[in-house]
């Protein structure tokens, strides 16, 4: 079997894995990084959105082998050293934006490449980028209003539904 060679999370990993084996498959089961979620196997839920080289994927449609040498972050590589979660989460957090949490990582990671993208994006722009990513408790309400609030802007006049 060949060896897999990435950074994840600012950490050198590495694995020998099958040339059909998956990112979220490598992620999950050769490292132990749990947070990113299978949920359909067929890229329609957005649950194990990671980041690439900086770019949000799919990791359930992205073979292992495609990010050698690459820069991965997940779910767990968001939060500080010592636990202080990320503006994001944090904002998740405060304004009830997760609910089973399931989808909260790809909700997290895709908020994090959206921001970076658009560090003011309107609430239209928010929806449109979530597009991918499936939420079945939510109702996304308060997502939208914690990626807004993660930006820095004031999500008072945004009516509770």
């Amino acid at each position: 079997m060949p060896e897999v060679k990435m950074t994840v999370n600012g950490k050198p990993a590495s694995g020998q894995i099958e040339g059909r084996t998956l990112l979220v498959e490598f992620l999950r089961e050769n490292l132990g990084l749990t947070g990113t979620h299978v949920g359909c196997d067929t890229s329609q839920c957005g649950a194990c959105v990671v980041h690439v080289d900086g770019r949000a994927v799919k990791a359930c449609t992205m073979f292992a082998a495609e990010a050698e040498g690459a820069e991965v972050k997940t779910i767990e590589g968001m939060a500080e050293a010592d636990g202080t979660l990320h503006p994001i989460q944090q904002a998740f957090q405060d304004h009830h934006g997760l609910q089973c949490g399931f989808c909260t990582p790809g909700m997290v990671m895709s908020a994090a490449a959206l921001l970076a993208e658009s560090p003011t994006p309107s609430e239209a722009e928010v929806r449109d980028y979530l597009e991918g990513n499936l939420c079945r408790c939510t109702g996304y309400h308060n997502i939208v209003k914690a990626i807004l609030a993660a930006s820095g802007q004031d999500v008072s006049r945004i009516a509770a539904e």
